[in-house]
């Protein structure tokens, strides 16, 4: 599957992995208003024993399946609930 990445305006590496370039609907309205504008950054094939860097690549897979997008964030940058 194609992977599109975007890093957070607002928020240190922070990132929103989608499955379809510039298609921000699937992402809550206020999730996005904490990210600030998206800023894309990488477009790779993700299959589910990809190594990446930070993320798990079954994880990632999951979520854009199940929600439309994936949320990297490293813990230290937690976002307020």
């Amino acid at each position: 599957m194609k992977c599109f990445v975007y890093k957070s305006s607002k928020k240190v590496d922070a990132y929103i992995y989608l499955d379809q370039k510039d298609d921000f609907t699937k992402i809550p309205k206020k999730l996005l208003e904490l990210l600030g504008e998206p800023k894309f950054t990488l477009e790779f094939d993700l299959i589910d024993d990809r190594k990446l860097a930070v993320a798990d690549a079954r994880q990632v897979i999951a979520n854009l399946k199940d929600q439309g997008y994936y949320l990297q964030i490293p813990p230290q940058n937690k976002l307020p609930s």
